[in-house]
C-alpha cells in the first residue's frame, strides 16, 4: 500500500508517521499493492482531526475523527475503518460463497439469496428530475433552498454531472466524475 501523509496547520513528527504505518499496516493484507492510503491531519482550535481515505480497485474507505491528541484520533479512525472493512468483507464473502453454490441449487434458492442481499441495501425510493446546467455556486444555493445535504446538477462549465454536498463545519464539497 502506498501512503500519503499530509499535515495541515501542523508539523507531523516521524514517530506519528511510524504510528500511521504500523496502524494501517494491519490492513495491507486486505488490499492490493496498488492501494493508496491518504492520511490528513488538521489542527483547529487545539483539536486535531485525522482523516484517512483508502482507495483500492474502485472501492473507497474513509473515516474521520477529532480528538485533543492526534494519536487518539488516529486510533479512533483505525477502529472505524476496521469496522467498515469487516462489514463489507463479510457481505462480499457471503455473496461470493452463495454465487459459487448457485450452480448446484435451483432457481428458487438464487431468488432467496438475492432477497437476502437486497435487504441490506434496499432502495426505498427512486426519484427522477431534470438536471439543469448550473454553476457550482448556483447548485449550492439550490441545495440550501430545498434543505438537502446534497444536490446533483449538470456543471455549466464542464457539462458533466456533478454533486455538491454539505460537509462538517459549514463547508461544501464537490464530486466530479473522473475518467
Amino acid at each position: 500500500m502506498k501512503y500519503n501523509i499530509i499535515g495541515r496547520k501542523v508539523n507531523l513528527k516521524d514517530n506519528f508517521k511510524e504510528r500511521v504505518y504500523k496502524k494501517l499496516g494491519k490492513f495491507e493484507k486486505i488490499y492490493s499493492e496498488s492501494a493508496e492510503a491518504t492520511v490528513t491531519v488538521t489542527l483547529e482550535k487545539n483539536r486535531q482531526t485525522v482523516e484517512v481515505t483508502i482507495r483500492d480497485d474502485g472501492m473507497t474507505y474513509r473515516a474521520e475523527s477529532t480528538a485533543l491528541e492526534m494519536n487518539d484520533a488516529l486510533d479512533a479512525v483505525v477502529d472505524i475503518l476496521g469496522g467498515q472493512i469487516r462489514k463489507n468483507k463479510t457481505k462480499l464473502s457471503k455473496k461470493m460463497k452463495s454465487e459459487s453454490f448457485n450452480q448446484y441449487f435451483s432457481e428458487e434458492s438464487e431468488e432467496d439469496d438475492e432477497a437476502l442481499f437486497d435487504e441490506d441495501y434496499a432502495v426505498v425510493r427512486t426519484k427522477s428530475f431534470s438536471v439543469k446546467p448550473l454553476s457550482v455556486e448556483e447548485a449550492i444555493l439550490q441545495m440550501n433552498l430545498i434543505g438537502h445535504e446534497f444536490f446533483m446538477f449538470r456543471n455549466s462549465t464542464t457539462n458533466e454531472i456533478n454533486v455538491v454536498y454539505k460537509r462538517k463545519g459549514n463547508t461544501y464539497g464537490l464530486l466530479e466524475p473522473k475518467d
